[in-house]
């Protein structure tokens, strides 16, 4: 390392951390290792946790395609946490800040990212775990469904993104139906703003519900948030005709079919909202970092389960099992 870095006290630190290594299907262990460097323009933040994403799901289950170890850290992407040291060319943020960080080895306690994925927390949230990734993905996808006050916007899945989409919906002024197969997923619905909840059982029976709920004319938009071919078809049946439907579900483990001539039909705008960009990710975490502190949305409830570094493996069993009562899994060091 040749760039010079700026520190944050103490000036005894540390040298090494811990990291989580998922070394084959469902199989974890905790590993030391030297505190990861970093250069002129780069950020070192000491993690208080990271969210468990469901993308992270296939990997721990085991697919073909994968390589055993990842690398140590990976695949955690929702870390928040203290800025530990800056390379010399940063001024976006500064030693001892607080912040969210768009990172890919977050099961650690400690990850390195550009300055320009790093978002500063403002001393209201001090004490509020913030998942920065999740919560910019649910702005964007929010902003991409360009929903208004009066439309009707039906929400297939309600989880930790369908239950923030609910309550960004509900404050827009739209009239939200959840859709969703645990009772208490459409309990929690109900709290963040919905009026209408259906249980995801019968697909002609939530398709009637809906019709009737709307005088014949569907749902305005359409949230498919499971990432599963049923509620991909159920999600097209729902659009009104020049309605939106927007796909927020992580499609990821093989191709779909859709119902081309329903959707042509019904002249269906389509939207895929899931980002690439990483500036869009960020844009999507400032605006979570705004709409947190303003008092516009509360994520606090739906951190339903918390996991030491070491139990990895049962936060991300958790994900994918969704236990009674579970909505997002946190992993802290």
């Amino acid at each position: 390392m040749t760039a010079s870095v700026r520190h944050s006290a103490p000036l005894e630190r540390t040298t090494t951390m811990r990291a989580a290594v998922i070394d084959g299907p469902s199989r974890h262990r905790t590993q030391s290792l030297p505190l990861p460097e970093i250069g002129p323009r780069d950020v070192r933040v000491r993690l208080e946790g990271c969210g468990v994403c469901h993308s992270n799901i296939p990997v721990w289950e085991g697919r073909p395609w994968f390589n055993y170890p990842l690398d140590p850290g990976a695949p955690g992407h929702e870390g928040w946490g203290i800025v530990e040291a800056v390379g010399d060319d940063v001024r976006e943020c500064q030693p001892g800040e607080r912040v969210a960080v768009l990172s890919y080895h977050a099961y650690a306690e400690y990850d390195v990212a550009p300055a320009d994925a790093v978002v500063p927390l403002p001393a209201s949230l001090a004490s509020a775990p913030f998942p920065g990734e999740p919560l910019g993905c649910a702005m964007n996808i929010f902003s991409r469904s360009a929903i208004e006050a009066g439309q009707t916007v039906a929400i297939l899945g309600i989880g930790f993104l369908g239950a923030l989409l609910t309550r960004l919906a509900a404050n827009a002024g739209a009239r939200v139906i959840a859709i969703s197969r645990r009772p208490f997923a459409l309990e929690v619905a109900r709290s963040f703003g919905a009026v209408e909840t259906i249980p995801m059982d019968d697909h002609q029976r939530i398709i009637d519900r809906v019709k009737a709920l709307t005088d014949g004319s569907f749902a305005d938009r359409v949230i498919e948030a499971t990432g599963q071919q049923w509620p991909l078809d159920l999600a097209g049946e729902l659009t009104r005709e020049r309605g939106r439907m927007i796909v927020a579900g992580f499609h990821q483990d093989g191709p779909r079919t859709v119902n081309m001539f329903l959707w042509n039909w019904r002249g269906i705008d389509v939207v895929n909202a899931h980002e690439r960009d990483p500036k869009v990710y960020v844009a999507g975490i400032r605006a979570a970092v705004d709409a947190v502190a303003r008092g516009d949305l509360d994520p606090t409830p739906l951190y339903t389960h918390r996991y030491a570094l070491d139990m990895l493996g049962a936060a991300l069993d958790a994900t994918r099992e969704r236990p009674e009562g579970f909505m997002k899994a946190l992993v802290t060091p």
